[in-house]
């Protein structure tokens, strides 16, 4: 297994052919009782660690936005990703960041833009 455009499925569709780039984080979450005492030693409870992946999509013609667009706008997507801590693909519920584009030149494509997919769960 390895990481190319096409293990990433969106709501089942392969976005390989979409995208420019994507960019993992996987972010940890620590409880309430996390910090640092006098002494500067660090303690805590990790709650979790909550996959966020940014996907770069290309140029997409007016066709190509009216399947991506709907899927961005929902209150949940599923995603599939290589996640290198399982060496398998996972398939995680989703919520996105807000999302825009540009077009520089009405009538035509509009430019490259990003949208993050953060998990509902912890991996």
């Amino acid at each position: 297994m390895f990481i190319n455009a096409d293990s990433i499925r969106l709501n089942g569709i392969s976005m390989g052919q979409y995208l420019l780039s994507a960019k993992y984080e996987y972010n940890k979450l620590w409880g309430s009782d996390t910090g640092r005492n006098l002494k500067g030693k660090f303690s805590g409870t990790l709650v979790g660690v909550f996959p966020k992946i940014t996907l770069t999509f290309r140029k997409l013609t007016k066709a190509e936005m009216n399947i991506i667009a709907p899927i961005l706008d929902s209150g949940s997507q599923s995603l599939t990703y290589y996640d290198p801590s399982t060496n398998s693909n996972e398939t995680i519920s989703t919520y996105t960041g807000d999302w825009s584009y540009e077009n520089k030149q009405i009538m035509t494509k509009n430019n490259s833009f990003d949208c993050t997919f953060i998990a509902r769960e912890r991996r």
